[in-house]
């Protein structure tokens, strides 16, 4: 019998889990290498203070893609369900955005319409995008005819699934900012608010940056696939893991990797910080692009030109986490308990979010930051003792490089952050039991992301699609034979979609192994 090709995966968040399944369930032989103690990456819970348990970095999930779902027979029927918004208001006027509808009491008639029309229309572009989204992007220059076919059904689908008017549209738009879109479409500054942060959370950008279009459209994409109840995210790990498991992904926990073993400009294996080896016929890194090539590589194996463009790319996260652990509820004013299982944000209006966002740009924390939060505990009452919850937070704009340094300013911006809380619900800052924060700076080390960044990278118009991460390693294929990177580092980006880990595989189980 010929032996099976034999292939190491380093990293077990959910990118690696799908590659690694989809690999093994074509008959290769998988081992999967994860530094942590447990895989699923920042979808993993862990204990954040004595009773008071997180569901990860992640606590909402965007789109575990139906494709993948159903190729590798994972069951997400029982975690199905809507995660609709409220946008919290200061006198309890709030606005609710579900997925086709939104309701409150300040919105006009024309606004709720526009709504519907602006959702429905925006689905649609991200319907078009989908032969791009879930195929190897295409090259511009020498393309193959996998390249060409992509491109073709891209093309198809943009002029044809859209149509000649949409189709316009989609190009008018698709390159501008977010704010100019919806105050062309809408009234409401708190509709506006509420939109733009889906636009750049994650992101170092505001509302008026260039491009935030397309990552209000990434975002989108993500809603069109499964849509997960808040309880979901611990459990999607696990499934993947499942998965992986009983496709006979063999996999090691506590074992980071210390570097990629390379002869002959090829890798051939990795050797872990305890100094056991692992070899086989391919290497695929589920790390960041930097990670990848400048430390567990490095600049000796690689053209000096293409480690310029890796040590190049925009990393540095924008983002902190917060988790809180209260004896009640935030008492939320005119939002009733059975209200607050849900995504709530504070981002009163574009101007607001685009103001936290002017901080970041010299190096401050935001004095109004913008808030989106959930209460894991109304849907998984485990997570913390009777009559208490965990209020997890993604505050921004928190900057990987803070001009007066993280250590020195956590306590400034944990107060900041619960000050603007308390001021929605007055309870709040009497409530807290423990508190957890994690500044760009904490994610990059806790997480091993490189500038702490959630999606691995800026999601710019010249960090994506066949320059994601960069020339010379768009097409999950690294200039070192033998060597794959199936993460978020990749093409189509961060968010829990799976889709890199899919698209990796693909293009391994295509043979380009040389």
């Amino acid at each position: 019998m010929t032996k099976p090709v034999s292939v190491i995966i380093i990293g077990g968040g959910h990118n690696g889990l799908v590659c690694a399944t989809y690999l093994a369930r074509a008959g290769y032989s998988v081992d999967l290498i994860e530094a942590r103690d447990i895989v699923g990456g920042g979808s993993s819970p862990y204990y954040f203070a004595e009773g008071y348990r997180t569901p990860g970095l992640a606590h909402v999930i965007y789109g575990l893609n139906r494709k993948i779902c159903r190729d590798l027979n994972i069951d997400l029927s029982t975690i199905i369900g809507e995660v609709s918004t409220v946008a919290l208001d200061l006198d309890g006027k709030h606005i609710r955005l579900a997925r086709d509808e939104v309701f409150g009491s300040t919105l006009s008639s024309k606004d709720q319409d526009a709504y519907k029309t602006f959702k429905r229309e925006f689905r649609a572009y991200t319907k078009a995008l989908e032969p791009l989204m879930m195929n190897t992007p295409p090259r511009l220059k020498d393309m193959d005819r996998g390249d060409k076919f992509t491109l073709a059904k891209l093309g198809w689908s943009l002029r044809f699934g859209l149509g000649a008017d949409s189709m316009r549209e989609f190009l008018r738009v698709g390159g501008i900012n977010i704010f100019d879109v919806l105050n062309e479409l809408f009234d409401s500054p708190a509709l506006k608010g509420a939109l733009s942060v889906d636009a750049v959370l994650g992101q170092h950008m505001g509302p008026r940056t260039p491009n935030t279009v397309l990552t209000f459209l990434h975002r989108l994409w993500g809603e069109r696939q499964n849509q997960l109840s808040l309880s979901a995210v611990s459990l999607v790990t696990a499934k993947l893991e499942t998965a992986a498991r009983n496709a006979g992904v063999r996999i090691k926990t506590s074992a980071p990797v210390k570097r990629i073993l390379v002869k002959n400009e090829r890798a051939y294996g990795v050797e872990l910080a305890s100094g056991e080896r692992f070899s086989g016929d391919i290497v695929v890194s589920n790390a960041d692009a930097k990670t990848t090539f400048l430390d567990l590589i490095g600049a000796e194996h690689l053209d000096a030109m293409f480690c310029h463009r890796v040590n190049a790319i925009r990393q540095n996260g924008d983002v902190a986490k917060l988790h809180f652990a209260v004896n009640q509820l935030p008492d939320f004013k005119a939002l009733s308990d059975d209200k607050k299982d849900t995504r709530l944000l504070i981002a009163p209006d574009m101007r607001y979010v685009e103001h936290a966002f002017n901080h970041a740009k010299y190096g401050e924390f935001s004095e109004h930051p913008v808030l989106e939060m959930t209460i894991p505990s109304l849907a998984d009452a485990s997570l913390a003792p009777p009559g208490h919850h965990v209020l997890s937070v993604n505050a921004s704009f928190a900057p990987y490089k803070l001009e007066a340094g993280w250590e020195s300013s956590r306590d400034a911006f944990v107060q900041r952050v619960v000050e603007t809380i308390t001021n929605y619900a007055t309870n709040f800052s009497d409530s807290i039991v423990a508190t957890e924060l994690l500044t760009p700076e904490d994610i990059e080390r806790r997480f091993n992301i490189k500038g702490g960044h959630w999606h691995q990278g800026e999601m710019g118009i010249d960090q994506l699609f066949m320059m994601r991460p960069v020339h010379g390693a768009a097409q999950y294929e690294a200039p070192l034979n033998g060597l794959f990177l199936c993460g978020a580092s990749t093409h189509p980006g961060g968010g829990i979609t799976g889709v890199p880990g899919h698209n990796a595989a693909q293009r391994i189980l295509r043979g380009v192994v040389k």
